[in-house]
């Protein structure tokens, strides 16, 4: 038996053997590569134009929106205190649940669908830290110059200069974030109390806290992250791959056509080309918002914001090639070269079709809810102090709570009654007047002749309609006791 000092293999010395290899030098940098700034080089196009025109669309929606009015209250409000969601014409209550966790499913499907379709579409042009990243960069833009102006800068020590145009730069990116969490707070809180509250320093501690640190928040992942929150904290970016397939819509680079890379004249004839298209000049990598170079083919960092596609076509244009050397198409388009016919005809294949089947049922089904929805909710507590009684005139009486709940944006006048039993009936008043988006606590009393040979509980129902819309009704399961 060897003794335990030494490897059973090789007959040495364990100590030394740790020694030995506790002096190799480890290369960190193997392991670990040191993040490399990236500075963006603007960019001009027609999927550019595209984009800002969405980035204006949806900005405009999420900065205004929130000011609009509808019927004496803001038109969208999510408000917490109240316990109410409001959309326009809709009032939402607590026992609405249901429709957000359809609103969940939707936006799931819709999502699968989109990606199966045209990959990351969403994230090149609607994700909001593209859009904010965007904003911000123009920001930048506009202050320090373009992108070698900005790589001098960076490259400068501090001086007077630097300091100027970044305390510019850091002071406009501070006052959009801090409008946008103000915004944002602003679909939880009524925006006009909001701003009263700022203006006079007088907010609630979860304002104050939700409203600095989503501005935060967002000076932080627009102005610092940008990339690194695409490629490594968002989760779409690591499963999308399963929702890829050959004939979903990428943006790609043709190599056939491309390769071999390097510079040319512009106009040369076919015949005297000894290289491809791609004069290898860098403007797609130098555009792209992650730092990837598309021309190394499909990668998860890709938002498919187009940007190297523009800047292509440019290029293209500049030396007489057709545009198109980077564009949208598919796996199988690039192998087996597809038409842009094509191309659409794989596009809507049994995958996406199923799945906008499914969303326009749910969306179908969700819509009909909605508008055949009754306005009017009504829950029912028993006063479990007192199960029974019997009143003077010697008939068994129950008392119960009513919350009724007038979901509509008109004030109504209730007829209340009571059905189950025969001889039930409501004690004192059987109307009840409710305001518009809001609810009563109504305490009832009601009484019945004890039915012979009947003792328990017994089934009842409250049965409330509106005198001037008698559609508007509901008819509530209680129990009524009986000794």
């Amino acid at each position: 038996m060897k003794p335990l000092s030494q490897d059973a293999t090789a007959g040495h010395d364990v100590p030394a053997r740790a020694a030995t290899i506790a002096a190799v030098p480890i290369d960190t940098g193997a392991l670990y590569q040191k993040q490399q700034k990236i500075q963006v080089r603007e960019v001009r196009g027609r999927f550019n134009r595209w984009r800002w025109a969405i980035f204006f669309l949806t900005q405009a929606i999420f900065y205004g929106l929130c000011w609009v009015d509808w019927n004496g209250r803001q038109a969208v409000l999510f408000h917490l205190v109240e316990r109410k969601f409001y959309i326009f014409g809709l009032s939402l209550w607590p026992q609405d649940v249901i429709y957000l966790a359809v609103l969940l499913v939707l936006s799931a499907y819709g999502l699968f669908l989109a990606t199966a379709f045209g990959g990351r579409l969403f994230c090149g042009y609607a994700c909001p830290q593209t859009v904010y990243t965007e904003i911000f960069m123009w920001i930048e833009r506009r202050i320090e110059g373009d992108r070698s102006a900005r790589l001098k800068l960076d490259a400068q020590p501090m001086n007077a200069h630097k300091l100027r145009l970044r305390a510019s730069k850091h002071f406009l990116w501070l006052l959009l974030a801090a409008w946008t969490g103000f915004t944002f707070v602003g679909y939880f809180t009524p925006i006009k109390e909001l701003a009263h509250g700022v203006a006079h320093l007088d907010l609630g501690p979860w304002e104050w806290f939700w409203t600095l640190f989503y501005a935060g928040f967002f000076y932080l992942q627009a102005g610092f992250m940008r990339e690194q929150v695409c490629k490594y904290m968002c989760p779409y970016a690591r499963f999308q791959g399963v929702m890829f397939d050959p004939d979903t819509l990428i943006i790609g680079y043709d190599p056939e056509r491309g390769e071999p890379r390097g510079p040319r004249r512009k106009n040369v004839e076919l015949a005297a080309k000894t290289t491809g298209d791609c004069i290898d000049c860098g403007l797609c990598v130098q555009v792209c918002p992650t730092g990837i170079d598309i021309r190394n083919g499909l990668q998860y960092e890709c938002i498919a914001c187009a940007k190297c596609i523009d800047a292509c076509d440019e290029v293209m244009d500049k030396i007489g090639s057709p545009r198109g050397l980077i564009r949208y198409l598919t796996e199988n388009a690039l192998a087996q070269h597809y038409g842009p016919k094509q191309i659409l005809a794989h596009l809507l294949r049994p995958r996406t079709l199923l799945y906008s089947v499914i969303l326009l049922a749910i969306l179908g089904v969700t819509v009909w809810s909605l508008a055949t929805r009754i306005p009017l909710k009504v829950d029912v507590l028993r006063d479990r102090s007192s199960l029974a009684r019997e009143s003077e005139d010697g008939r068994i009486e129950n008392v119960y709570t009513l919350q009724i709940m007038n979901t509509d944006e008109a004030p109504h006048t209730y007829a209340l009654g009571v059905e189950g039993i025969d001889g039930i009936d409501v004690v004192g008043e059987h109307v009840v007047n409710v305001p518009a988006a809001s609810s009563q606590t109504v305490p009832v009393v009601v009484r019945v002749e004890a039915p012979p040979g009947r003792q328990g509980g017994q089934t009842i129902y409250f049965t409330l309609s509106a005198q001037n819309q008698p559609d508007i009704a509901v008819r509530e399961k209680a129990s009524f006791y009986l000794p």
